[in-house]
């Protein structure tokens, strides 16, 4: 049996407690012995060393590093050098990022120390919270946070916001007494749980679990055994190096035995078979993977989002759906008036104030009848009063005026029975009544309601209406309250009756700002946005179909319905009164659909979920500590339109990637296919191992990198998201990367062929070589331009208009020739200056391959 459904004095007399005196000192200690600190397990902070150790965790790598042993092996030391360059460089920029997002997270939480006063021995002492145990009785009032989940044995007032816990938008009223088996969480009104927030009155209360055995430390554990998925990047660079190996295998076992068939010698092979793999393996994709990611990251941070994991930025822009939780993060958080109903008139929200007398006397009890403050912008008290002190001032209403002209003397405070509050004043000729609370409540001591300035009698009919107007407004989503005033010519203790009724107010959460436009644009770019809220059901309906989640105020499921085995959770969009288990148990079932998962939180109840997500998001503003440090990034400002530049960030990123994967596989793949050609044809004009290193680093990283750098078009929002089991590569794009690479490897054969054999004098082996190193240079330059994506336009586009490519072309042309006038360069790259002749047949055969391909491109279509 838990602790809410227990009778006061069993609870007591199990756990050895005192209510009036509380624990002894040596039984605190002995407690506190016995079953350790109150304190909730954190994830350890990632070190330096294994963020540096992450950078390698990649094929690609791995990949580089068989090509750099094998270089080694053969004493290709210039080689096994460059390919370190390359690894160590890639390592540096992931390290760099990564750390200072982890630093920023440190930054952006606030570690303090809190404390908690507790009787012991007969006496309130305050002790550090981790010192608390079970059985100490715990003295809370508002401003408090609660440090461990306890019994509540007394309370006036007593109100605790639980949001991070449960979601629920409102502050809990909590009572004494017990409660029926089964009662969810949200509505365990005699508890109160550790990591939540006093708002209102004050209670004494018995813990009854501390640290990992609260329901806080409940949810630290399903945290823990929450694993993190593999983000879609990285499983698809993970499947695409695998083919890769695989291909370059199986070519270079077919070239080393074409190689032996013709008597060749072996170690030559084998040099020739170091040349291929050095070929195949895009050195550069590594580094400008990482640069791009690294760019996205830091752009992000420039809009107030940190991002803790490279490969998460590229996550969002695969994202599928987004799990989001209500409260704080699709609403503000705090209560709002949105529409007052009274016999005569009616107010929505952003209507002008009607000049009528009952809406002013509404106004008026609204202020009188009223424990909370303005201070400027910020309101001070329990969110109902704040936001009726605020509708009244934002109607009309002086409320310093009203509450200087009526002088409080009296009243009767809300409690569990009366479910009414009550104040006198005094005024300038007479005493006011005013009085708030439960329609049905409040009705039972009214008499009369005002009419056109005048009191009548409150007949049944009139009654019955009020109560299906009070009905009508809690269907949308409204939290419903009931006004009443009297007027009287002395003062007395029996103030509560026979009162005037005045008209109902309904209040919400609003929507934040931008809210609905942000939603909208996820519809539009294919993404399915779910709601998931520890709030009433018919609260978190009206605020789905409002902000355009659900097209249906019906379409919501509540926690108590949902099953392993339900149909629920792939169809509907609305989730009331869901568990942190039910939170985990979607983000589940959707992965296992396959779907790429975001899932947004600020709360506790949000970190399971958060974790195994493909991506969490976690608020920095409101978040609590837990869901920052399970989240792969947070917003600093709160703002769920960040979540949409994110993904839109996303999605540029993984559009860049692909691209310049198809242009480095190309490109590697054109010299895989002169050396094995000119291997297996016996051809005398074979590229050294160290010349294909040179033409991969000028091509695979500047070139590369400026296709990283590339904006995306205006469509980049309004595409459906891929499928996460396509491979970052198709079938078809693979069929169009051996076309891109053996139009290249044919210009480049054709140019240095036509060196060897039509030229005046003897056949000029070295400067057929030199022809063949030069066009294929320019041919993988000139092909960067060929990368558009989709319906790009090719002139025009967003490759055309990325300065950084054609600075990059220049760049990597420019480097290429100064190896010309550098002679140890030259000597190690075997060139020689050539007669414009030669530079005619580069020029002439690079252009004429681009031309092919574009032609081959707009007869077959795109790669997608």
């Amino acid at each position: 049996m838990e602790a809410y459904q227990r009778k006061q004095q069993d609870i007591l007399k199990e756990l050895s407690s005192d209510a009036g005196k509380g624990l002894s000192a040596e039984d605190a200690r002995r407690r506190l012995e016995e079953h350790g600190p109150n304190e909730i397990s954190s994830s350890k902070r990632i070190s330096p060393l294994m963020i540096l150790l992450h950078q390698f965790k990649s094929p690609v790598v791995y990949l580089l590093l068989l090509a750099m042993g094998l270089s080694l092996f053969f004493q290709e030391w210039l080689d096994a050098i460059a390919i370190a360059v390359v690894i160590l460089l890639n390592a540096v920029i992931g390290f760099v990022m990564e750390f200072q997002a982890e630093r920023s997270m440190e930054a952006l939480q606030k570690m303090t120390s809190q404390s908690a006063r507790v009787l012991r021995d007969g006496k309130v002492q305050e002790i550090p919270s981790a010192d608390i145990v079970s059985g100490d009785i715990m003295l809370l009032e508002a401003g408090d946070m609660v440090q461990a989940d306890g019994r509540i044995l007394e309370s006036t007032d007593l109100q605790s916001d639980e949001s991070a816990l449960t979601g629920e938008s409102l502050p809990v009223d909590k009572l004494p007494g017990e409660l029926e088996a089964g009662t969810q969480l949200a509505e365990r009104t005699n508890m109160v749980y550790k990591g939540t927030f006093i708002r209102n009155g004050n209670g004494k209360i018995l813990c009854t679990a501390t640290g990992m055995e609260t329901e806080l430390g409940h949810i630290a554990h399903m945290v823990a055994g929450a694993r993190k998925s593999a983000t879609p990047l990285e499983k698809k660079l993970e499947s695409f190096s695998k083919r890769l190996i695989g291909i370059t295998v199986g070519i270079v076992v077919l070239i080393f035995g074409a190689g032996l068939l013709n008597k060749e010698p072996v170690l030559e092979m084998l040099k020739t078979s170091i040349a291929l793999a050095v070929a195949a393996i895009p050195e550069g994709l590594p580094v400008v993977a990482t640069l791009a990611l690294a760019r996205g990251m830091i752009r992000m941070a420039r809009q107030n989002v940190i991002v803790k994991k490279l490969s998460a930025v590229e996550t969002l822009g695969a994202t599928t759906v987004i799990c989001t939780d209500k409260t704080g993060t699709l609403t503000e958080n705090r209560m709002e008036v949105t529409d007052a109903l009274l016999p005569a008139v009616e107010w929505h929200q952003k209507e002008e104030a009607p000049d009528e007398e009952s809406f002013r006397c509404l106004q008026r009890v609204a202020i009188l009848c009223n424990n909370a403050s303005l201070d400027g912008d910020k309101g001070i008290g329990d969110p109902i009063e704040v936001s009726l002190l605020n509708f009244s001032a934002a109607t009309g209403a002086d409320v310093a005026q009203i509450r200087e002209k009526f002088h409080k003397l009296k009243e009767a405070p809300f409690n569990s029975d009366t479910r009414v509050m009550g104040t006198l004043h005094k005024g300038e000729e007479k005493y006011l009544v005013s009085a708030k609370g439960a329609i049905e409540n409040l009705l039972d001591i009214c008499s009369h309601s005002l009419h056109d300035g005048s009191p009548r009698e409150l007949a049944e009919e009139e009654r019955g209406k009020w109560m299906q107007e009070t009905e009508k407004l809690a269907a949308s989503g409204l939290k419903t309250l009931g006004y009443a005033y009297r007027e009287l010519d002395s003062e007395t203790n029996q103030f509560m009756e026979n009162l005037v009724f005045l008209g109902i107010t309904g209040f919400m959460d609003p929507p934040r700002e931008g809210i609905q436009e942000a939603i909208g644009e996820c519809r539009q770019a294919g993404i399915r946005v779910i709601m998931l809220t520890g709030d009433h059901p018919a609260t978190a309906a009206h605020i789905a179909h409002q902000l355009g989640i659900s097209k249906d105020e019906k379409d919501v499921v509540t926690g108590k319905d949902l099953t392993p085995e339900s149909d629920s959770w792939a169809e509907r969009a609305v989730f009331a009164r869901v568990s942190p288990k039910q939170k985990l148990d979607l983000v589940n079932a959707l992965q296992d659909d396959h779907q790429v998962v975001a899932m947004t939180g600020d709360g506790v109840n949000d970190a399971p979920a958060l974790k195994k997500a493909d991506i969490g998001i976690a608020m920095g503003i409101r978040g609590t500590q837990v869901s920052q440090e399970v989240a792969d990034m947070v917003l600093k400002d709160d703002a769920f339109e960040s979540i949409v530049m994110a993904v839109r960030q996303g999605r540029v990123i993984f559009t860049n990637i692909r691209r310049f994967i198809v242009f480095l596989l190309s490109c590697n793949l054109s010299e895989l296919l002169v050396i094995g050609l000119v291997a297996t044809a016996g051809l005398p004009f074979q590229l050294a191992a160290i010349q294909i290193l040179f033409i991969n680093l000028i091509t695979d990283v500047f070139p590369a990198m400026a296709l990283g750098f590339t904006e995306g078009d205006e469509t980049v929002m309004q595409r459906k998201p891929l499928d996460p089991r396509r491979p970052i590569i198709s079938k078809k794009a693979w069929g169009v990367i051996w076309f891109y690479s053996a139009v290249i490897g044919a210009s480049a054969l054709g140019a240095a062929f036509t060196a060897e054999h039509f030229r005046e004098g003897d056949i000029d082996v070295h400067a057929a070589n030199n022809v063949l190193f030069y066009t294929l240079i320019l041919s993988q330059l000139l092909h960067a331009l060929n990368m558009k994506e989709g319906k790009e336009k090719f002139l025009g586009g967003p490759v055309m208009r990325n300065p950084y490519v054609i600075g990059a072309m220049v760049l990597s042309a420019g480097v290429t020739l100064l190896c010309l006038f550098i002679p140890p360069v030259k000597e190690a790259l075997r060139l020689e200056m050539m007669p414009q002749l030669d530079w005619l047949l580069v020029g002439g055969f690079s252009l004429a391959g681009m031309l092919v391909i574009r032609l081959g491109s707009a007869i077959f279509g795109g790669r997608d």
